[in-house]
């Protein structure tokens, strides 16, 4: 009886720890909506005033192809997201991958291992 206890404390923890993983992930997702998209749209300013008075899809082409680090801003936070959307969407939908299960209840055990001094620590107790 004490072994299922500890059993379930220990799959209670990576639950905590996986948990902790999709909110990291969503918040670099937003820090990066927040911290790339305000520099494209300024360096898209007068492309995004030209789309609203004549929209083509030839004009957004051109737009983002002159403008190669505002694309790659645009392409980073929407590919993060998408990533962060279609991972997180997976788990739910068909729940964790073996590996990744793994991969957490090691990174549980060592956490335990190292004990208050692991930066974690507090969160997954």
């Amino acid at each position: 009886m004490e072994e299922f206890e500890k059993d379930q404390f220990f799959l209670g923890q990576v639950q905590k720890l996986h948990r902790l993983t999709v909110y990291g992930r969503w918040i670099f997702v937003a820090s990066a909506w927040l911290l790339i998209i305000p520099f494209c749209l300024w360096n898209l300013r007068s492309e995004i005033s030209l789309w609203r008075q004549y929209f083509t899809w030839v004009a957004v082409r051109y737009g983002l192809y002159y403008h190669p680090f505002a694309t790659i801003g645009l392409a980073f936070c929407i590919g993060s997201m998408l990533a962060v959307l279609i991972w997180q969407s997976r788990n739910i939908l068909f729940g964790l991958p073996k590996s990744e299960r793994q991969r957490l209840e090691k990174m549980v055990c060592r956490i335990r291992e190292q004990g208050e001094t692991h930066p974690l620590w507090k969160w997954i107790q």
